[in-house]
């Protein structure tokens, strides 16, 4: 592994770290970068410069309560007689460094405890019997990968420094880092160097000062970047003492300020400086300065130069490290969806990932050893004094059995069938693709999967799988033609189809979402009107067994409409939506307002 010292590429990160090792009420750096960037070899490479007696534990991501938390330790409890804890992960971390490689796919249980050991400083056992208090006091370093998902916001808001990474385009870059990966060079003088600044560094932070003004400086860049929380503000205040200290210098300065900015600040700005920059500059605006007389040419240069408020300097500055688009910044795209939430989760005693034990009966789960174990231990010496010819063999009795819980996503499948015939293209099928598109993004945003399906012509064409890809979805829309027959029958039993191959694989909830005038001229195997209608109604009561709910939304001009879609929406049992003249907006609203009653 290659010494901190030694990684290339990575400068930004690397200065994050060094203030987290000198100020450890930073908390920690989340280090966002794609795949190979190094991130990861820079985090383990961070433990060479703390003292060799500081723990460095690594979070798995399948990591198990018990093992995070604490619990039973069964040998000495199975020796003793009595219940003993047994410290968990957090426990261990205690006093030193907490990594985690691919924060965003933590399960949000194990989220939940880490966001509260952060904020207490403690880690509580309240588990199988147990009640135990442990010290857990760390510095957490995180890195992940944007594209594998977003990460917690109250995770974040937890966290000082954010480092977003790019990887680097530059040909003699990426030819170093290669170089020092095939031909790496000693760096222990180096490290051992870093190492005693960092603690000289720690040594003088008590005695760094920061000015009123300073303060006011980085408050007033909080606000105008929109940044939420006084929390920000304390990280960013720690930022720029730590930076002074690891300088050597008693006193924070405009450099050390522009630091904790770019690092603090700027990562959760959620608006663009300018307007306020603007408004500063211009209430400031220096009077003309008075024609001085000749040779009073030290009274000209006094005037002609006024100094600049330390927030005015501190905004210019970090205006440069703002991208383009704010709304790829973590925070501003974490506070855009924060109100959306995500989809619940659900226990049940047969796929997932498991998480608990419980007691119950091997006939309605699959036995967890360990815990029952655990639960017989405290009574084997009992029951070795009543029952003496099991010759020392562990009794477990009914009481004792502990079943499997697993935790699986509580997802929704929504199946969109939109009618492309030629009575809806002549009506409204802009304003429905429009609409589509939008319900699609809404479904994304709750985690929930989707199927797209369009019907036609002769027989209906699943355009999008069971899958969460609204790019996908939108580039089948934006594409679909219109006209022909309207095979409502085939895209009813198409929609069934999909719904059932979802439910073997673990999707329990589907809503299907009609967007039609009802007016079927195709069938599968019908040929007049008649039972044309008998055989929608048919598959409409499948789908009613089926327990699934539905919702069909009518684009039809009244004028035209016979009430077929009404009467559609009645045989399904689900919701019917009449919005003729509406625009895709109306149209997706009405219909998230509905899905948000059947969420809950």
């Amino acid at each position: 592994m290659l010494p901190f010292t030694q990684i290339v590429g990575l400068e930004r990160a690397q200065q994050a770290l060094l203030l987290l090792a000198v100020n450890p009420a930073l908390k920690g750096v989340a280090i966002a970068a794609t795949v190979g960037s190094g991130k990861s070899t820079l985090a383990r490479a961070f433990a060479e410069l703390l003292p060799a007696s500081t723990p460095f534990v690594e979070l798995p991501l399948n990591i198990t309560e018990d093992r995070l938390l604490g619990g039973l330790d069964l040998e000495a409890t199975l020796a003793t007689g009595r219940r003993v804890v047994e410290p968990g992960l957090l426990a261990r971390a205690h006093g030193g460094v907490l990594y985690v490689d691919g924060l965003n796919l933590l399960d949000r249980t194990v989220v939940t405890h880490l966001v509260e050991a952060l904020s207490s400083n403690v880690v509580r056992v309240e588990r199988d019997g147990l009640s135990a208090v442990h010290p857990s006091e760390f510095m957490l370093i995180a890195t992940f990968d944007p594209s594998d998902g977003d990460v917690s916001p109250s995770l974040l808001d937890r966290l000082a420094l954010f480092v977003p990474l790019t990887p680097s385009a530059v040909a003699a870059a990426r030819a170093e880092v290669v170089r020092r990966n095939l031909w790496p060079a000693e760096a222990d003088d180096e490290v051992a160097m870093l190492r005693s600044l960092i603690q000289v560094a720690r040594q003088a932070l008590p005695h760094v000062r920061i000015s009123d003004e300073q303060v006011q400086a980085l408050l007033h860049t909080a606000l105008s970047l929109g940044v939420e929380g006084n929390r920000a503000d304390i990280f960013a205040v720690e930022a720029a003492l730590a930076a002074a200290a690891l300088e050597g210098r008693t006193q924070v300065d405009d450099s050390d300020l522009r630091l904790a900015a770019q690092l603090v600040l700027v990562p959760r700005a959620t608006r663009s400086p300018h307007e306020q920059l603007q408004a500063a500059t211009h209430e400031r605006a220096p009077q003309p300065p008075p024609t001085p007389s000749d040779g009073d040419e030290t009274q000209r240069d006094g005037q002609a130069d006024e100094p600049r408020l330390p927030e005015e300097m501190l905004l210019e500055a970090v205006k440069t490290e703002l991208p383009p688009d704010l709304l790829g910044l973590p925070f501003a795209l974490q506070r855009k969806s924060r109100a959306s939430g995500r989809r619940g989760v659900a226990l049940n005693a047969r796929r997932g990932r498991f998480v608990r034990a419980v007691e119950g009966d091997l006939r309605c789960g699959r036995i967890a050893l360990l815990p029952t174990l655990l639960a017989a231990a405290p009574w084997q010496r009992l029951r070795q004094t009543e029952c003496p010819h099991h010759n020392g063999r562990i009794q477990v009795r009914r009481g004792d059995l502990r079943v499997k819980r697993f935790r699986d996503r509580a997802g929704m499948l929504y199946v969109f069938v939109v009618d492309a015939s030629g009575s809806m293209a002549i009506n409204r099928m802009r304003e429905a693709k429009g609409a589509a598109i939008r319900l699609l993004q809404d479904a994304y945003v709750h985690r929930d999967h989707v199927a797209l399906i369009a019907f036609r012509g002769r027989a209906a064409q699943v355009l999008l799988p069971v899958a969460q890809s609204v790019e996908r979805a939108k580039r089948e829309l934006d594409v679909l033609p219109t006209g022909g027959g309207t095979p409502l029958a085939s895209a009813l039993l198409a929609a069934l189809q999909i719904i059932r191959q979802a439910r073997s694989r673990g999707i329990a909830q589907a809503t299907l979402v009609l967007m039609t005038d009802g007016r079927a001229n195709v069938g599968i195997a019908a040929a007049d009107r008649q039972t044309l209608r008998e055989e929608v109604r048919r598959l409409a009561q499948l789908i009613v067994a089926e327990r699934i709910n539905s919702v069909v939304i009518d684009t039809q001009v009244n004028y035209l409409s016979r009430s077929e879609a009404a009467e559609l929406a009645t045989w399904l049992g689900g919701r019917y939506v009449y919005l003729p003249n509406a625009k895709a907006d109306q149209i997706a609203q009405k219909a998230m307002s509905i899905s948000s009653a059947i969420r809950r």
